[in-house]
């Protein structure tokens, strides 16, 4: 947990399809959100139509001191719970969202979002849009995809990236 008067980014598990409403009740509450969302392309019977979707189905990110804050966020319609290990909320790192904002703003790149890391060969991005990031390196074919993992959330993203800009770590 944090220190009494800290703020620190949380994430809350959220009724299906409610990310949106709730992102903007957060904000309309004063309390500072953020829902990574991505263009996607939906097809109906009858027409095409682009729509962003939230990255994480059911995640919500919340940055609030959680001792002063907690009931606010859970007295929420539509919130569940915190994510966290054992009934205790995880502290997102501030270096995570960051990472987030930077994954999603290079939609072209994103793939996947991943339940679980996979094995594979750990490398750090020394080039490009990603540099700085970290993650593990699948390959399949001439294609090099990166998995960036988030232990706070268990998930993680994958990415298409060049190999030319990773080194092992």
């Amino acid at each position: 947990m944090s220190s009494s008067d800290e703020q620190c980014w949380y994430a809350v598990y959220v009724r299906s399809r409610f990310e949106k409403k709730i992102h903007l009740l957060f904000e309309d509450r004063g309390i500072t959100s953020f829902l990574p969302l991505v263009d996607t392309w939906r097809q109906w019977s009858d027409r095409k139509k682009k729509v962003s979707m939230p990255l994480f189905k059911g995640y919500v990110f919340v940055r609030i001191n959680f001792r002063k804050d907690h009931y606010t966020i859970l007295e929420t319609d539509g919130v569940v719970k915190f994510i966290g290990i054992r009934n205790v909320p995880s502290v997102i790192r501030d270096r995570d969202i960051e990472w987030i904002k930077i994954l999603v703003g290079e939609p072209d790149s994103l793939r996947n979002v991943l339940p679980e890391m996979p094995a594979g060969q750990r490398v750090k991005v020394i080039a490009g849009p990603f540099v700085g990031l970290e993650g593990v390196i699948r390959k399949e074919g001439r294609d090099a995809k990166l998995v960036v993992y988030f232990d706070s959330i268990m998930q993680g993203i994958e990415v298409l990236i060049n190999p030319e800009y990773l080194r092992s770590v």
